[in-house]
């Protein structure tokens, strides 16, 4: 049997206030960069970089930090479990970018016919594809588990 899917709050309180400032700052900057894009390229191209995983950048060394930080605090190391916490943060967010593209596909392929259709289709077509791909990904890893 599967777990639920969870929403768990403990981690913001885990973190200082600088990093949220990091967060920030390297959110900010790929915005950016994604204007220019834009600017430079069209629309089109622009938004194609709207999908970049703006905070991916500081949330993986964050969560690395902080696994290493909690198992030094039980009086282990912790460098093998921040790699590993920062890696299935990885895994996540490529599960999250395939829901955004099914995301845009559908909502490039509806909103000449209506906006609010095209919104409402491409809502469902990434919730859809990003629950069936953290399923399929968890049942492939138990998969690999029992062999």
């Amino acid at each position: 049997m599967t777990a639920p899917i969870e929403i768990a709050t403990s981690s913001l309180r885990e973190s200082r206030w600088y990093e949220y400032l990091v967060r920030f700052v390297l959110g900010g900057m790929a915005t950016v960069f994604t204007g220019v894009i834009g600017d430079r390229y069209g629309p089109s191209i622009g938004g194609l970089f709207l999908a970049l995983p703006a905070i991916f950048c500081a949330s993986a060394t964050l969560v690395e930090k902080h696994e290493i930080r909690r198992m030094r605090e039980a009086g282990l190391s912790g460098e093998r479990r921040g790699r590993e916490a920062a890696a299935l943060d990885a895994a996540g967010a490529a599960l999250g970018a395939l829901g955004m593209f099914a995301f845009a596909a559908v909502f490039w392929s509806l909103v000449d016919y209506s906006v609010a259709g095209a919104f409402a289709g491409a809502s469902l077509a990434w919730l859809s594809t990003s629950v069936a791909a953290w399923f399929g990904r968890r049942k492939s890893r138990i998969a690999r588990r029992i062999r």
